[in-house]
């Protein structure tokens, strides 16, 4: 059984600042793009070009783009409204589609998001810190 991971850019200060909040509120693994040199075997389970948005691996099932954040964020101990707004959009047949084109919004615009939240990526904590990766 696979400890659930959520892999996201953690050279993206939008991106690390939601996954400060699965990390907070939920019981998820939390990887960036840049650990996963270490991570052979969570690497392998990944799409050929994982950089294109986040992904949640679980079990025999991996979940990217807005599938990656709904499922991650359906299994947060933080917020029952919004699992119970998940479960209510599924019963929609648009619903994927609306989900998917969203996290693509929000996913070309994460400069702009990031200046409304944002948390100091590890990838450049440790750049500035005179290491790289």
């Amino acid at each position: 059984m696979t400890e659930p991971t959520l892999v996201y850019d953690d050279d993206c200060g939008f991106c690390t600042w939601w996954a400060d909040y699965i990390d907070r509120h939920g019981e998820l693994r939390i990887v960036g793009f840049s650990d996963l040199s270490t991570e052979p075997e969570l690497r392998e389970r990944l799409p050929t070009h994982y950089e294109q948005c986040s992904h949640l691996v679980i079990d025999d099932a991996v979940y990217s783009c807005g599938a990656s954040i709904e499922e991650a964020l359906r299994q947060t101990t933080a917020n029952s409204t919004v699992r119970d707004v998940i479960e209510f959009g599924r019963h929609f047949e648009e619903y994927e589609r609306v989900r998917e084109w969203a996290y693509r919004q929000v996913a070309n615009n994460r400069e702009t998001w990031g200046q409304l939240v944002s948390k100091t990526p590890p990838a450049r904590r440790e750049s500035e810190n005179g290491r790289s990766r």
